[in-house]
């Protein structure tokens, strides 16, 4: 396949070449529990800043980190599991597609970044983050709130940047293998090496399961298999002068079940077994980039190049029944200048071209190809003194399709004492619509709208961290933002077929979030979130969007790391979907019920290096929709073994 011959060439290049990061893999080896005790622990922030360079206790937003080990004590194999556990986040997920959503805004408001590389798909508008499997030594960084004046029209909501280890970071070989119910094997793969100016990595990581059925009374097991193929590197060619490569190939093939949309039908609306019906995607990733230094370090430069190519698939019972190509090439410049000890200056350059064909079977979509093309420019300052910090940026954007956007962020925190600080940040962002929304065509269901317009959006938040007591942090923010020029869709008489609009009215945003780390004893220590989210389209309550949010996790570890359990418990709140029980097509509101998930996993040292673990997924077999009709999976168990040497 052409997809592997460009991912091999790439992945080669990245046990090559190099990205400028060593400072930042010594700041996150400093302190990786999750548990922060001082400014000395705290691990540089890769998305805060176009610069890369931000400490988190300089931040003046909200963000979580999710480090290497908190995934290790949760055993978490898909992302979107542990991102459950992040204040602010809304996980709804059916086969082929698992959407994020942040602070209540839509999950293609989201940017994902996989080793900096932007990974949504051009022609959905966003990315599945169901196909994002967790590496050994991996970590994730959730940035909540506008970031459009940092990252452009795709960060209304916030940004997920997902880190997987250097070379630097976890050396060697490591290998996870572990098998369980519903024919479930995964196993992982991973070589790290470094020297004194270079560093290297490469990774493989197949999740396998025969899965369980998500048909109301259904029977059919909805199974998938994924594989993904990465590799990442640096080198520093001369002093000052570093190149660096990352690449990632991820294909992911799996059943589904259709909706039944007979109206004769007594299941009409709701998802039955269908036999035949299954989907694949298949994306590669890929950066290079060159970074120089001069004036001792105090003036960098930084170029880099990327590239995604996303196809999509979907089969019926008589073969291919909707295709989708999108790809998306990025060009970007920064330049950073730090002026003195506490004052940084950032100019960034950005030029991107995205394009998408349909290439669904039958002759009665348009399949040539569609393109958008934008340029980018961002200014940002940033000041981060012993009691005060405080960021400014701006950026405008001009696509040859929309009008000329300009966002913007400031933000600020004050050290009250040695254990409170409170932070303040405002925003802007805005969001182009989407390939499938302006052009997408399914026949006799969707037809899209090449007349939308950008939506756009403000927001604000403040917030307070609390240091209780040795190792134990809290932190309360409160957030409110506004959304005009929503993207809905509509089924217009006498057809009814759903096409997108813009709304003429207002959608509100505003909560509550809290986030508790700490080190309860020698041994224990607890993480745990809660969001209340009130969001609302002109006072109506928003789909998939619960107000009450929460999550705990405890975890026990034996003297001298020996063995370990975690306890995690998450419960997400009722919320509203949209029903497609009417044969009108006109969706009808209905109430998803709460539920609450446990999970319980333990691990055990075997010998150096090698540990044996199991886990048990959702334990008391929790029924649960996450999406309307769509029932989720219940109980599993898996056990494994995990070696590092």
């Amino acid at each position: 396949m052409k997809n592997f011959a460009l991912l091999n060439s790439v992945a080669s290049a990245a046990l090559v070449w190099a990205a400028p990061v060593v400072a930042q893999d010594e700041a996150v080896e400093a302190r990786e529990d999750g548990v922060y005790s001082g400014p000395e622990s705290f691990p540089i922030l890769v998305s805060a800043s176009r610069t890369g360079t931000t400490l988190l206790r300089d931040y003046t937003g909200s963000v979580s980190v999710i480090t290497a080990d908190q995934f290790e004590d949760r055993q978490t194999r898909d992302i979107a599991d542990v991102l459950r556990d992040v204040p602010g986040v809304a996980v709804a997920g059916v086969p082929g597609q698992t959407q994020i959503r942040l602070r209540g805004a839509e999950a293609n408001h989201v940017l994902v970044l996989v080793d900096g590389i932007e990974v949504s798909d051009p022609f959905a508008g966003e990315f599945d983050i169901g196909t994002l499997q967790a590496d050994i030594g991996a970590r994730v960084e959730v940035l909540r709130g506008p970031q459009s004046a940092l990252y452009g029209p795709d960060a209304i909501g916030g940004v997920i940047a997902y880190d997987s280890a250097s070379g630097r970071t976890v050396p060697g070989f490591a290998a996870r293998l572990e098998g369980g119910t519903q024919g479930t094997l995964n196993g992982t793969l991973r070589y790290g090496a470094h020297g004194d100016s270079w560093d290297a990595a490469l990774s493989a990581v197949v999740v396998s399961t025969d899965g369980q059925p998500n048909a109301r009374g259904g029977v059919r097991d909805i199974g998938r298999d994924s594989y993904t193929l990465s590799g990442k590197g640096s080198v520093e060619v001369a002093e000052g002068f570093a190149l660096r490569a990352a690449a990632r190939f991820i294909r992911t093939e799996g059943q589904f079940n259709d909706q039944d949309f007979n109206p004769a039908s007594p299941t009409f609306g709701f998802v039955i077994d269908s036999p035949g019906t299954r989907f694949t995607n298949e994306a590669v990733y890929a950066l290079v980039g060159a970074r120089a230094e001069v004036l001792d370090g105090r003036w960098t430069h930084d170029l880099s190049a990327q590239v995604a190519d996303i196809a999509r698939d979907t089969f019926g019972p008589f073969g291919r029944s909707n295709s989708s190509e999108g790809d998306r090439v990025k060009l970007s410049y920064v330049s950073a200048l730090r002026l003195a000890e506490a004052h940084n200056l950032t100019f960034a350059a950005d030029y991107e071209v995205e394009g998408f064909r349909n290439t669904t079977p039958g002759g009665f979509a348009f399949n040539g190809r569609r393109e958008i093309e934008q340029l980018g420019f961002v200014g940002e300052y940033r000041y981060a003194g012993e009691a005060f910090d405080l960021s400014a940026a701006i950026r405008h954007d001009i696509n040859d399709r929309f009008r000329d956007a300009t966002t913007f962020r400031v933000g600020a925190g004050y050290r009250v004492t040695d254990t409170t600080r409170l932070r303040a940040a405002a925003g802007s962002g805005v969001k182009n619509p989407g390939f499938f929304e302006l052009f997408g065509f399914v026949d006799g269901r969707f037809v899209g709208n090449d007349a939308l317009r950008p939506e756009k959006s403000t927001g604000w938040e403040i917030g307070v961290d609390q240091d209780i007591a040795d190792g134990a942090r809290l932190s309360v923010t409160y957030f409110d933002s506004e959304l005009k020029g929503e993207i809905f869709t509509t089924f217009p008489p006498p057809t009814f077929i759903a096409t997108p609009a813009n709304r003429t009215t207002t959608s509100n945003q505003r909560g509550v979030e809290l986030s508790l780390s700490a080190k309860l004893a020698e041994q224990w220590s607890l993480n745990a979130a809660y969001s209340y989210l009130d969001a609302e389209e002109n006072g109506r309550e928003e789909v998939r969007r619960p107000e009450h949010i929460a999550s705990a996790a405890l975890t026990w570890t034996a003297p001298g790391d020996a063995a370990s359990a975690t306890l995690v418990v998450r419960h997400n709140g009722a919320a509203l979907d949209d029903a497609f029980t009417d044969p009108s097509f006109v969706p009808v509101r209905v109430r998803l019920d709460d539920y609450t998930l446990v999970n319980l996993n333990a691990r055990a040292r075997l010998a150096e290096g090698i540990d044996a673990f199991a886990r048990i997924e959702n334990l008391l077999g929790e029924r649960y929709e996450q999406v309307f009709s769509f029932v989720s999976p219940g109980r599993s168990a898996v056990v494994g073994v995990e070696a590092r040497f």
